[in-house]
This record gives structure tokens, C-alpha cells and sequence, in this order.
């Protein structure tokens, strides 16, 4: 049985519309409910969308202890770890452990070029101190450095790395990651949501799907609906998620997103500086979309129809 499977969501971090961009956890109470209530398989703290590279290590497992509080068991809560120097990353991994976290994320150090040997031992030195499952992650756009199928072969078999979250949008490289864990029973998960039905033809044990904080219900019925061998419906609800990441390629990561959501009904705030807001033509693009799928505070309940609609017989 996979460790890491399903829908699993990299939360957005709420930080104030204020001068100083205070971290605010409390914001995102409703999109956590939300998001476990349309039936994710976890949350993600501090990926990408998560913005942990403009956040402070205490903010980090600050955010991190209240989503595990919030949640309250009802999902998985992994949280991200993963740093420039090995050192932060392991003593992040220990202090994340102690907030609740139940499993743990780890990019490659950024920045950095270190060799596959230095990346190896990198990853094992963190999953060394670790007392929950490890899932690596490869984000070559954002970090310059794949994480190559030789050094996850080497660490397959690691106790605690359980799997790896592939963002390259490259299914060669997918396939590379299947066929270097397959002997270790090691989740692969696709990062890239344009991507999910392929991944899930191939073998993924599941999504990262950072859409799935605007679109939830969409996103976990298209997984469904590869689960159950309805093709028709994946069809539909894998295109449906097509025109949010549309919107998404507007503006860097996580602009787009945070104010989908935001127009949505979740306060999650601003994404942090340097990033600033989006252009006037990203907002209107973004007011266009959220008004097309009537997602607001008040109403959410066409998207979780078009879901439940398309992935009939599941």
C-alpha cells in the first residue's frame, strides 16, 4: 500500500495585506476545512505554492503546527523541509517531527550545484533523523538541479524515503523515477497537473496538485475517475483543469494562485515580496475565471457538481 497516494494538496500560506506581510494562520481555517472536507489525501505545507523560500524557519513550523492542529487528524499534514544547507534541513525535519507533521518533504538545496554524491548523502543525512516518512522533490525550474534517477535508485531503499514528488513535467524522466523505486515499493507522484492522467497511466501513486487548492473537488474527482477506470469522466475533469492553470501562467509562482483564491473566498493574502501583485490584465483574467466557475464563499457548489456529474459509475 502506498505511503504517499491520492490527491495531496500543497497548501497556500496566508500572509497579511499588510506592510509587513505577517504570516497568518488563522486565514486559512476555511480553506483547510475545505479542502479535507472535498476529500484531498493530504496537505502539504511549504512547497512552491507554499512560498517557503520567503519564509523564516520559525514561520515555517509555526504554519506548520496549526494546519497539523486544524486538521486534527482527519488527513496527513507533510511538511517541507527542505534547504540550502544540510544542517537547516535536518534541524527543520526534527522540529517539524515535533509539531505533528506526519510526513516530510525535501527539496534539493538551491542555488547550489552539488554533485550526485553530495545530493545523496544531502537526502539521507535528513532521512537519518527522521521518524515519519520522506518524500524527495525534484523542481528543476526552481532549484537548477535534477535530482537524476541514479541518485534516487541510491536512496530507494532508505527506511524512511518513501517517495519522490516529480515537478520536471518530463515523463521520461517520470518513467526513470518509476523504474528506479519499483524494487523498493517507492511512491512516485506527479507535481505537474496537466500531467495527472498520464502520471496515473504509468504507474503514479498520485497528484501534488497545487490547482487543487482553487479547484479541489475537480482534482479529486479526476483522480477518482482514473481509480476507477472511467475514462470519460477523467477526460473531462483533467480539461477542466486546464483554463485555472491557464490563469496560473500569468504571473510568477504562487501570484496567480493566492489571488484566485482569494476571489474565491479564502483569505490567504498576497504572495510575499519580491512578488508583487498581478498586472490588470492577470486580475481580470483571474476575476473572469473564478466568475465562469462561481467559486466564491457562498458558492462553491457547481464545481462540486461538474465533479460529482462527470465521475458518475465511480
Amino acid at each position: 500500500m502506498a505511503t504517499f497516494s491520492g490527491v495531496i494538496v500543497p497548501i497556500l500560506t496566508p500572509f497579511g495585506a499588510t506592510p509587513d506581510q505577517h504570516l497568518a494562520p488563522q486565514a486559512a481555517n476555511g480553506l483547510i476545512d475545505h479542502l479535507v472536507d472535498a476529500g484531498v489525501s493530504g496537505l502539504f505545507t511549504f512547497g512552491s505554492n507554499g512560498e517557503f523560500h520567503v519564509a523564516s524557519d520559525d514561520e515555517r513550523i509555526a504554519y506548520t503546527a496549526h494546519v497539523v492542529k486544524r486538521v486534527a487528524g482527519r488527513v496527513p499534514v507533510i511538511a517541507g523541509v527542505g534547504a540550502c544547507s544540510t544542517r537547516t534541513a535536518c534541524e527543520l525535519a526534527r522540529r517539524a517531527q515535533d509539531a505533528g507533521a506526519t510526513g516530510l518533504s525535501v527539496v534539493n538545496p538551491y542555488f547550489l550545484q552539488p554533485t550526485d554524491d553530495e545530493l545523496a548523502a544531502y537526502f539521507e543525512a535528513v532521512a537519518n533523523v527522521a521518524e515519519v516518512p520522506v518524500l524527495l522533490y525534484n523542481i528543476p525550474k526552481a532549484t537548477g538541479r535534477t535530482i537524476s534517477p541514479e541518485v534516487v535508485s541510491k536512496l530507494a531503499g532508505h527506511p524512511r524515503i518513501a517517495g519522490i514528488k516529480d515537478s520536471s513535467g518530463n515523463l521520461e524522466l517520470l518513467q526513470a523515477y518509476l523504474d528506479a523505486g519499483k524494487d523498493y515499493g517507492l511512491d512516485v507522484l506527479v507535481g505537474s497537473d496537466g500531467l495527472i492522467s498520464q502520471a496515473h497511466a504509468m504507474g503514479a501513486s498520485g497528484a501534488v496538485a497545487g490547482t487543487a487548492n482553487l479547484v479541489a473537488p475537480v482534482v479529486v474527482g479526476l483522480w477518482r475517475a482514473l481509480e476507477a477506470g472511467n475514462e470519460a469522466a477523467a477526460q473531462e475533469l483533467q480539461a477542466a483543469i486546464e483554463p485555472v492553470r491557464n490563469v496560473l501562467h500569468l504571473g510568477p509562482v504562487p501570484q496567480m494562485l493566492k489571488r484566485l483564491v482569494e476571489l474565491a473566498g479564502y483569505p490567504v493574502g498576497p504572495a510575499r515580496l519580491p512578488v508583487g501583485a498581478p498586472t490588470a490584465q492577470a486580475e481580470e483574467a483571474a476575476r473572469a475565471l473564478v466568475a465562469e466557475l462561481e467559486l466564491s464563499s457562498a458558492a462553491e457548489a457547481l464545481v462540486g457538481k461538474l465533479a460529482a456529474a462527470a465521475a458518475l459509475d465511480l
